[in-house]
């Protein structure tokens, strides 16, 4: 492990990640992970295996387990934007009838989903090992249509283990006029697989839409970090010459990238 590493794992410092191998491998060295742009069940289930293999790793590194946390961040509104949008050129009665309801009931189904995952003989293990549950963030909870009540996303999303990421309004939204009344995620599974099963009879594909959610947010993300790399490698090139033997980012990479093909070449000799 290097030093940053090693300060990472001191420090309880959590970092934004996404990729299964890399989630299974941060945890596994005792860094605590906030896993983001879950959009569907079925990744959200990949990412809670990732996690538990991570403990499962860290367990056998005899690493303590109750330092380890993780938030496994599952978006809400974008469902129902995506979804909205092709139920709305449809324009049939069923169609305007199923508005607002995709997304509450991805969240809930992935509750659902974390429940039985925690529940779970595997889980019981790590758990009196120390280890801490992997928690549900709710994120993109602020209301992008006007029609919806703007607490929506944190009236309905309330359940116990559970983290709401809310946008400034929202969150005042929440504060001001807010209803939290307790859970109100149990008890709703049966209706939220129903709200979802109407969405597919209408042919609006579940999977086509959580991939593309899933593409477009990795490309934000991609474009985001490029962005974040040209203007601190334009920063470190105005400093260069007040700064001995600077070393910038494409010097760096330069570097690794010369000395990666020298390896090849001579593992081939």
């Amino acid at each position: 492990m290097t030093d940053s590493l090693k300060r990472l794992c001191e420090e309880g410092v959590a970092i934004w990640l996404g990729g299964l191998p890399a989630i299974t491998e941060v945890i596994g060295l005792g860094i605590s992970v906030n896993v983001t742009l879950i959009f569907s069940l079925e990744r959200y289930r990949q990412v809670m295996d990732a996690y538990l293999s991570g403990l499962e790793h860290a367990k056998e590194r005899g690493l303590d387990l109750s330092k380890i946390h993780s938030v496994a961040s599952f978006f809400v509104s974008r469902v129902d934007t995506e979804i909205d949008k092709r139920l709305d050129a449809l324009g049939t009665d069923e169609a305007k009838a199923a508005r607002g309801k995709a997304g509450l009931a991805n969240a809930r189904l992935a509750y659902q989903a974390y429940e039985e995952v925690f529940a779970g003989e595997r889980w019981a293990a790590l758990e009196k090992a120390g280890a801490n549950k992997q928690r549900p963030l709710w994120a993109s909870t602020g209301v992008k249509d006007p029609a919806y009540k703007d607490t929506l996303y944190v009236d309905d999303l309330v359940a116990p283990n559970t983290v709401n990421t809310m946008p400034e309004a929202t969150l005042f939204a929440a504060e001001d006029h807010g209803s939290i009344t307790g859970n109100t995620v149990a008890g709703t599974y049966e209706q939220a697989r129903a709200e979802i099963d109407a969405v597919e009879k209408l042919g609006i594909s579940y999977d086509e839409v959580v991939q593309l959610l899933e593409d477009e947010g990795v490309d934000k993300f991609e474009a985001s970090w490029n962005d974040l790399l040209k203007s601190t490698e334009a920063e470190l090139q105005r400093l260069a010459p007040s700064i001995p033997e600077t070393r910038t980012i494409g010097s760096v990479r330069k570097q690794r990238a010369a000395s990666a093909g020298h390896s090849h070449s001579t593992s081939h000799a």
